[in-house]
């Protein structure tokens, strides 16, 4: 008896356009407090819409992953899904930065404005690495 793609074990699972609208719902909702103060600026809207796109995106495909991921497993899998969720960080701690949110903080700006994104790209770009590159042996 053959079961629904989107079936498994009784349950039925979103489809990924739903679920797509469904996480950008969530981020913007969850960012609107954040950046509406910002919106006032012309060329702010724009700049923070950029990187909600990208965050949303980025938690669309950290979600997706980590459901293949918890189906199928493997190490593949699993350095693919940490790569979206470096990601996913990456863009948030840059929408922070763009809204002025580290300014206050006791943390040194510089710190955060240079050095953190980049070691999280660059953990973003070995996780994806190993997950392309991992070779299984059988």
């Amino acid at each position: 008896m053959q079961t629904n793609r989107g079936e498994a074990n009784g349950r039925q699972a979103l489809s990924k356009p739903v679920l797509l609208g469904l996480t950008t719902a969530i981020v913007v909702g969850a960012l609107m407090p954040l950046i509406a103060p910002h919106l006032s600026h012309p060329s702010m809207i724009y700049h923070s819409a950029l990187h909600v796109a990208s965050l949303s995106i980025a938690v669309f495909l950290s979600v997706v992953s980590m459901t293949a991921y918890s189906r199928a497993g493997g190490a593949r899998l699993m350095f693919m899904m940490l790569g979206f969720i470096a990601l996913a960080a990456v863009e948030v701690v840059y929408l922070l930065d763009s809204t002025g949110f580290f300014v206050g903080m006791l943390l040194p700006l510089a710190v955060l404005d240079i050095e953190l994104p980049h070691i999280i790209l660059l953990v973003m770009l070995c996780m994806f690495g190993l997950g392309v590159l991992k070779v299984n042996n059988k």
